[in-house]
């Protein structure tokens, strides 16, 4: 089945439109709309050619603590021959819109939309759009949290089309994630999934965890309880929680709500020193 990726497109606003906005930032969550995501926020990398990227959220106080995100969008013959600069960071790419060619210990990749890939630290890439429109591809960027005695887990390329999504306990399908790594792999140190939320479902409760989350809506729309909240989302608009954030989800329809989830998992929480 064909699937419907939201990427922003860049532009500006009107002088004649409105500031009233949705964007929001407290202390457990942000939620920042699609239409924020204009051609005035884009940042340049370093090594980049042809390419711009939008960063979601950024390791920061009082912000994202484990995880930064951004949306890259290259343009054709641009790329990088260093993507990443910091050899401890895994990444985690899932392409949203054109083609991208991602070659890994010298084996090229084709990625197209729903393509998943997960890079390893210290791995040797490329990225490279030698198709003829633009790629837009998500980025998710950690510091892999090494433990002696488990090795760190190998680099694979995905698609969603070739996943069967796993359907949550006692929701008739209705709930369900799709999961580009084994939730036993104690490896992985963040899992990154799609979700997806069938017209009038909802997460029945209140989830407050420890696991810290930035969830980007590839499609449709819904109503997303963030701590004490009740907020409006559709595609495009990304969503920030903090660890211990409650949340909870109702989907409105007409269509399907499917969001890319990233989440940290599998490892003991980092105790202060004095």
């Amino acid at each position: 089945m064909a699937r419907n990726y939201y990427a922003p497109t860049g532009g500006h606003s009107l002088q004649t439109e409105l500031l009233t906005g949705r964007a929001v930032f407290t202390e457990a969550y942000a939620v920042i709309p699609r239409g924020t995501m204009q051609d005035i926020v884009t940042s340049l990398l370093p090594f980049w050619d042809k390419t711009r990227a939008w960063v979601l959220s950024r390791p920061l106080s009082g912000f994202a603590e484990t995880f930064s995100q951004y949306i890259m969008e290259v343009q054709p013959g641009g790329g990088s021959d260093r993507p990443e600069l910091d050899a401890g960071a895994e990444g985690a790419l899932f392409v949203v819109g054109g083609a991208l060619t991602v070659t890994l210990d010298g084996k090229k990749h084709e990625m197209r939309p729903g393509g998943f890939a997960f890079i390893p630290p210290a791995s040797n890439w490329t990225v490279r759009n030698e198709g003829s429109g633009a790629a837009r591809f998500h980025w998710i960027r950690k510091a892999y949290e090494f433990v002696d005695g488990i090795e760190v887990p190998q680099a694979f390329f995905a698609n969603e089309a070739e996943i069967e999504p796993a359907p949550m306990p006692d929701t008739e399908g209705k709930w369900a994630t799709t999961r580009f790594v084994d939730p036993t792999d104690i490896r992985h140190d963040m899992h990154v999934t799609i979700v997806t939320l069938q017209p009038g479902a909802v997460i029945p409760f209140a989830e407050t965890h420890v696991m810290e989350h930035g969830l980007y809506v590839l499609e449709g729309k819904a109503v997303y309880r963030l701590n004490q909240d009740w907020v409006e989302v559709e595609a495009g608009d990304y969503m920030w929680l903090r660890a211990f954030c409650p949340q909870a989800c109702y989907a409105g329809g007409p269509g399907n709500f499917r969001y890319l989830l990233y989440k940290d998992v599998n490892r003991h929480m980092k105790l202060p020193r004095r």
